[in-house]
C-alpha cells in the first residue's frame, strides 16, 4: 500500500502509480461512495492494482482536497457493497487495504486495490462478466470487449494451456529428428533411467507428449507434445497464428535490417524443441563475459549465459500459442529481447521475487527440464536478475502490453546504471552543472543519454528512490534545463538538450521514410516505458518507435509498419496518417470507436471528448483522420474540442515545438 501523508505525495503518484482521485462529497456534501468508483476498482483489480483515493478531486493537473464529513457512512457503503455479489464478483479488500488520512486538516479515504488473481479475473460488476468487465488505460477505465473477457475466462479455469488431447492427430505428425534429438539428450543425461528402452508413444506419454483421458477413453498428442517435437504443417493446422522469429541485428539504432534470421520458412521443422537448439547457439555464440574459474577447472557456463537460456525457455513456456503476437527473440550488441504472446498469470513483483510459479504451458516447461533445461518452478526470472546483476549491468526490464495484442516483453540491456560512455558525455555537455548534480539526478540523466529518452516511470522500475524524490529530481533539472520535456502527467518524456523530440517534416519526410518488409504478427504499440522491447518485422516494438537504448538514433525517423502506422523515432505511440493504409481490423476497430460520433450529428460534448480520447488512446491521431473517423469539419473539431483537450492535459501532440503544423497528431496522455 503507497505511503501517502501530504499533498505532495498525491502530486508526486500521478506520474508513477496508477492513482484515481474522487471527490465523494454527494448531494449533501458530507460524503458519498461515488457510482462510478465500482468501474475504478474492477479496472485496477484487472489491471496492475492501484489506489483510489476519495476526498481528493483532480483538475486539469491541480488538485484539491474536499475531504469527507461522514466518513462512517462511506466506509459502511464500501464494506457493505463489496461483499455483496450482485454488486461486484470478488472481493479483494481487508482492513489492511483501507484506511483514513488526515491531509492538511482534511479526512480522506485510501483504498488500495490488489491486482486480482488469475482465478479471480476477470472482476466484474453488475453480474455480468461480458458488460461490467474494466481495465485500466493510462488514467481512464474502460470496458472489456468480448474477446478480452472470453480469454479472462479461459485463463481462469486453466490450469495450463498445453495438456489438451488433440483429436486427429497422431505420432506421424512429430518430426522424427527432432524426437529422437530430444532422446539422445535424454539418454546422455540419464544413461540408466528405464524410460531410454521405451518406444516413441510410451515415451510420449511419460514425458507429458501423450496422454489419456480416462473418463472418456480418448487418449492421444497433446498440445505439448506437438508445439515441442512436431512437424510445421501439423502445428499450424492446430495452432494458426503459430510464429516463431529470431533476428540479430548489426548496430543498437538499426531497424529495417538484419545479419541473421531464422522464421518459419520451411526450411526446418518449425518446432519449439529446434527453436530452442538453434536460438541458443546463436544467443551465446559470441558473448563478451569473462570465464570463471572454480579451482583449476574453467567455468564456460558463466550466469549469463544461465541467463539467457533462462530467458529463452521462459519465452516458449509462457506463450499462449492461440494468441496473435510472435514470439521474438532479439539479439543486439546493447541488448537481448525476448516476446512471447500473452499476458503474465502472476504480478511482476511477485515473479521477479520468486517462489510462485504459474506456468501457461506446464508440460513444456517439465519437457526442458526433463534434459537439464529450465529452472524449478517460479524461480527462472530471479535467476535471469541475478545473472544481470552479476555483470552489474541495467536491471532487466519486464513489462506487459495488452494492445494491439497481448504480449509479455522482456529485454536485457548489457549496459552499466552509470556507464563510463555516458558520464564522459554528459560531463562533455554541461561541464561544471553536471558535477554538481546528486547521484540520483546522475542517474536520471545518464539514463537519457542511454536509452535517449526517461520518464518517471522508467526511474522507478531502475531505483529504489520514493516517487516524490523522483518528482524534485525531474523538476529540478528540467527547471535548470539539463532535461526537455514533452506531454503532462503520466505522459511525460523527458530528453536532454540536443536529443529533440521530432518534429513532422521529420516524420513524414520522404528521405525520412523506410517501409519495412511484412512478416507475420503486429507491430507493438508502445506501452509508455521508454527502454526499448524486442521488436518484429525489423522494427521495433514500440517504445518511442525504436530499438533498445535508442542509442545515438535522430529522433523523428519514421517507418511504415506493415499494419499501416508510421513508427516516429522519438514518439512514444504508432502515429496513424491514412486510414486507407491500415490493416482492414485495425481500421474497423478505430470506426467502431467511433460510431456514436459517426451516427449522431450532435453528441454531449462529455460523450464526443471520451471518444476522442478512446480513439487517441494507444496511438497518435493525425486531424485528418479524426475528421473522418468523427465525421466533422477540421476547424470545428480542432477549436470545439482539441485545443480544450489539450488545454486541460488529456491531449498530447506528436510535434509540440509546431503545434499549429498541418500534420499535428494528438495522442490521450
Amino acid at each position: 500500500m503507497l505511503e501517502i501523508s501530504t499533498l505532495n505525495d498525491i502530486i508526486a503518484l500521478r506520474e508513477s502509480y496508477e492513482v484515481e482521485c474522487k471527490l465523494a462529497a454527494g448531494k449533501d456534501g458530507n460524503g458519498e461512495l461515488p457510482k462510478d468508483f465500482w468501474e475504478t476498482y474492477s479496472a485496477f483489480a484487472n489491471s496492475e492494482g492501484g489506489d483510489i483515493l476519495l476526498g481528493v478531486e483532480e483538475k486539469k493537473g491541480r488538485f484539491r482536497l474536499g475531504g469527507i464529513k461522514n466518513i462512517t457512512k462511506v466506509l459502511d457503503d464500501l464494506w457493505n457493497l463489496v461483499n455483496n455479489p450482485q454488486k461486484v464478483s470478488n472481493n479483494l479488500l481487508n482492513q489492511a487495504h483501507v484506511c483514513e488520512l488526515t491531509i492538511e486538516g482534511h479526512t480522506l479515504i485510501h483504498i488500495h486495490v490488489p491486482r486480482a488473481t488469475r482465478r479471480q479475473q476477470p472482476l466484474y460488476i453488475g453480474g455480468n462478466p461480458m458488460t461490467g468487465t474494466y481495465k485500466r488505460q493510462n488514467s481512464g477505465d474502460y470496458h472489456c470487449n468480448a474477446e478480452t473477457v472470453r480469454r479472462m475466462l479461459a485463463e481462469q479455469v486453466e490450469e495450463g494451456r498445453d495438456n489438451d488431447i488433440l483429436i486427429g492427430y497422431s505420432v506421424d505428425d512429430l518430426d522424427p529428428s527432432s524426437f529422437n534429438a530430444y532422446r539422445q539428450l535424454y539418454a546422455s543425461l540419464q544413461p540408466d533411467h528405464p524410460w531410454n528402452e521405451l518406444e516413441a508413444q510410451p515415451f510420449l506419454r511419460n514425458i507429458g507428449g501423450w496422454r489419456m483421458d480416462r473418463e472418456s477413453g480418448r487418449s492421444g498428442l497433446t498440445r505439448a507434445g506437438l508445439l515441442m517435437f512436431g512437424q510445421l504443417p501439423s502445428i499450424q493446422e492446430s495452432f494458426p497464428n503459430y510464429m516463431l522469429d529470431y533476428q540479430e541485428r548489426p548496430e543498437a539504432n538499426t531497424e529495417t535490417r538484419w545479419v541473421d534470421r531464422l522464421i518459419l520458412d520451411g526450411s526446418w521443422s518449425g518446432n519449439l524443441f529446434d527453436f530452442y537448439r538453434q536460438v541458443i547457439k546463436k544467443l551465446t555464440s559470441d558473448l563478451k563475459v569473462p570465464f570463471s574459474l572454480e579451482g583449476d577447472v574453467r567455468q564456460d557456463d558463466t550466469p549469463v549465459h544461465q541467463a539467457l537460456r533462462e530467458a529463452l525457455i521462459n519465452t516458449l513456456a509462457h506463450a499462449d500459442y492461440t494468441g496473435r503476437a510472435s514470439v521474438l527473440v532479439v539479439k543486439r550488441p546493447d541488448m537481448f529481447g525476448f516476446r512471447n504472446p500473452g499476458l503474465m498469470r502472476v504480478p511482476q513483483e511477485i515473479a521477479v521475487q520468486g517462489g510462485e510459479s504459474d506456468c501457461r504451458n506446464r508440460l513444456i516447461h517439465q519437457m526442458f527440464r526433463y534434459v537439464g533445461l529450465g529452472e524449478q518452478a517460479g524461480s527462472g526470472i530471479p535467476k535471469i536478475y541475478r545473472g544481470w546483476s552479476s555483470q552489474h549491468w541495467r536491471t532487466p526490464l519486464l513489462h506487459e502490453k495488452e494492445r494491439p495484442s497481448e504480449q509479455t516483453l522482456l529485454e536485457l540491456h548489457m549496459l552499466d546504471l552509470l556507464p563510463e560512455g555516458a558520464i564522459e558525455r554528459l560531463q562533455n555537455l554541461f561541464g561544471e552543472a553536471f558535477e554538481e548534480r546528486n547521484r540520483l539526478e546522475h542517474l536520471i540523466l545518464a539514463t537519457a543519454i542511454t536509452e535517449q529518452v526517461v520518464t518517471h516511470q522508467r526511474m522507478v522500475e531502475i531505483t529504489t528512490e520514493h516517487a516524490h524524490d523522483l518528482t524534485l529530481a525531474f523538476q529540478a533539472l528540467t527547471k535548470d534545463k539539463l532535461l526537455l520535456t514533452s506531454g503532462r502527467g503520466r505522459g511525460t518524456v523527458y530528453c536532454l538538450p540536443g536529443q529533440s523530440f521530432p518534429t513532422p517534416d521529420q516524420a513524414f519526410g520522404e528521405s525520412g521514410l523506410a517501409v519495412s518488409p511484412v512478416t507475420s504478427g503486429a507491430q507493438i504499440p508502445s506501452s509508455g516505458h521508454n527502454g526499448p522491447s524486442s521488436g518484429h518485422n525489423g522494427q521495433s516494438s514500440g517504445h518511442n518507435g525504436q530499438s533498445s537504448g535508442h542509442n545515438g538514433q535522430s529522433s523523428g525517423h519514421s517507418e511504415r509498419a506493415p499494419e499501416g502506422w508510421l513508427v516516429v523515432t522519438g514518439l512514444a505511440k504508432p502515429l496513424i496518417d491514412k486510414l486507407d493504409l491500415l490493416d482492414e481490423s485495425l481500421r474497423q476497430e478505430l470506426v467502431t470507436d467511433a460510431c456514436n460520433a459517426i451516427e449522431k450529428r450532435r453528441l454531449p460534448r462529455q460523450e464526443m471528448e471520451s471518444i476522442i480520447l478512446d480513439l487517441c488512446q494507444d496511438y497518435y491521431l493525425t486531424l485528418p483522420v479524426l475528421c473522418s473517423l468523427l465525421h466533422r469539419q477540421p476547424d470545428p473539431l480542432r477549436k470545439q474540442y482539441l485545443q480544450p483537450l489539450i488545454a486541460q492535459g488529456a491531449l498530447a501532440l506528436a510535434f509540440p515545438t509546431t503545434p499549429t503544423h498541418p500534420q499535428q497528431a494528438y495522442t490521450a496522455t
